[in-house]
C-alpha cells in the first residue's frame, strides 16, 4: 500500500468489541494514529439497580471520537435478527477495511465477516494459546491454578480460537490476582501487541504460527450457578474459584440462614465438618471445607456493598455457615 509517493498509506482498521478490555486497545490504535473507520459492538444492556441501557465502554469510546458504530444483535445472514446482519455486512463493506480487530466482542463471526476485510481479522485472545481456546479463558487459568498466562494476537478462522498464532507475551499470575486485576495487566499486553501487530502487517512482517496440536484445553463461559460455594471441595480450590469468578459471579453461600455473597478468602490448614464455622470472633471468619479451612476475607449481604469479616460479623453476632 502506498500513497503517491508520500509513504505508506495507513490501514483501515475496523474493531469490534464489547468491554473495557477491548476499550483499551482501540484507545491505544487511535493513539497510534490508525484510521478507524468502524466500530462493532453489542447492543446497549440494561444495567444498575434501575436498569437503565447502558452504552458499552467500547461504544463510549466511538462516540466520544465520533466513528462510525454497529450493534447487531447478531451476525448471522440466517439467523434470528437477519436484518441486523445485512445492516452490519453494508456497514463492513462500505467502511472498506483492511483489517477488522476482535477482542471479546460477544458475537460469533461468521465465514462472511472473516473473510471481508482485506487481510481478514486479528484477535486479541486472553491465553497463551492453545491453552484455554473458549469464552472465559482468564477465569479459567485463575481457577486451574496455573502460574502464567498472557495475551495471543492469531488470525481468526472458521475454528473456536483455532487460528494461526501472530504474537504472543506472557504474564505472572500472582497468589492474589482476580480476573479483575489480571484483566487490567491483559488489556495494556493485548493494547501493545495489536499495535505492534498492525504495524507489521502493514510492512509486510508478520509471521502466522500454527497453533500445536498439544495441550489445547477449552474455557467454558462462566455462568451463574457456579458461584454456589461447595465446602466438600478442597480450600485450596475454593480460594482460586473466588479469585477467578471476581468480578463475576462471586461465590454464594448462607451463613446464619442468609443468602451471602463471598468475594475473596484465604486458604489455610484446618478440620472439621465441611462448612463448620471454625471461628466467627474477633473480625475473623473460618468456615471448614473437604480439606483444610477458608477463612472469608470480604462479604457482602444482599443489597449491600463489599464488607469486611470484621463488618459482617459486627452486623451478625451469631454468624454460622
Amino acid at each position: 500500500m502506498s500513497a503517491d509517493g508520500d509513504g505508506p498509506v495507513p490501514l483501515r482498521v475496523g474493531f469490534a468489541g464489547t468491554p473495557e478490555f477491548a476499550r483499551v486497545a482501540l484507545a491505544a490504535i487511535l493513539q497510534a494514529g490508525y484510521r478507524v473507520p468502524l466500530v462493532l459492538t453489542q447492543p446497549d444492556r440494561p444495567a444498575g439497580r434501575g436498569l437503565k441501557l447502558q452504552a458499552s465502554p467500547m461504544k463510549q469510546l466511538a462516540l466520544d471520537h465520533g466513528m462510525a458504530l454497529a450493534q447487531p444483535r447478531s451476525l448471522r445472514l440466517d439467523g434470528k435478527y437477519p436484518e441486523d446482519a445485512a445492516a452490519a455486512r453494508q456497514a463492513l463493506q462500505d467502511a472498506e477495511l483492511d483489517v477488522l480487530v476482535v477482542a471479546a466482542y460477544g458475537l460469533i463471526l461468521p465465514e462472511w465477516v472473516l473473510t471481508t476485510p482485506r487481510h481478514g481479522c486479528l484477535n486479541i485472545h486472553g491465553s497463551l494459546l492453545p491453552r484455554w481456546r473458549g469464552a472465559a479463558p482468564i477465569q479459567r487459568a485463575i481457577e486451574a491454578g496455573d502460574t502464567h498466562t498472557g495475551i495471543t494476537l492469531m488470525q481468526m478462522d472458521a475454528g473456536l480460537d483455532t487460528g494461526a498464532m501472530l504474537l504472543m507475551e506472557s504474564t505472572p499470575i500472582t497468589p492474589d490476582d482476580t480476573t479483575s486485576s489480571l484483566l487490567g495487566r491483559l488489556a495494556a499486553i493485548g493494547a501493545r501487541l495489536v499495535v505492534q501487530g498492525l504495524a507489521d502487517l502493514a510492512r509486510g512482517a508478520l509471521r502466522p504460527v500454527a497453533q500445536p496440536a498439544a495441550g489445547v484445553s477449552y474455557a467454558r463461559k462462566i455462568d451463574k450457578v457456579e458461584a454456589a460455594i461447595d465446602w466438600q471441595q478442597p480450600a485450596p480450590v475454593l480460594e482460586r474459584r473466588l479469585r477467578a469468578f471476581d468480578p463475576f459471579p462471586g461465590g454464594a453461600t448462607e451463613i446464619g440462614g442468609q443468602a451471602v455473597k463471598v468475594w475473596r478468602a484465604r486458604a489455610l490448614p484446618g478440620t472439621g465438618t465441611a462448612g463448620q464455622a471454625l471461628a466467627a470472633d474477633e473480625g475473623r471468619l473460618v468456615v471448614a471445607c473437604g480439606e483444610g479451612a477458608l477463612e472469608l476475607l470480604e462479604l457482602q449481604l444482599p443489597g449491600g456493598k463489599r464488607i469486611t469479616a470484621r463488618e459482617f460479623l459486627q452486623r451478625q453476632p451469631r454468624a454460622a455457615a
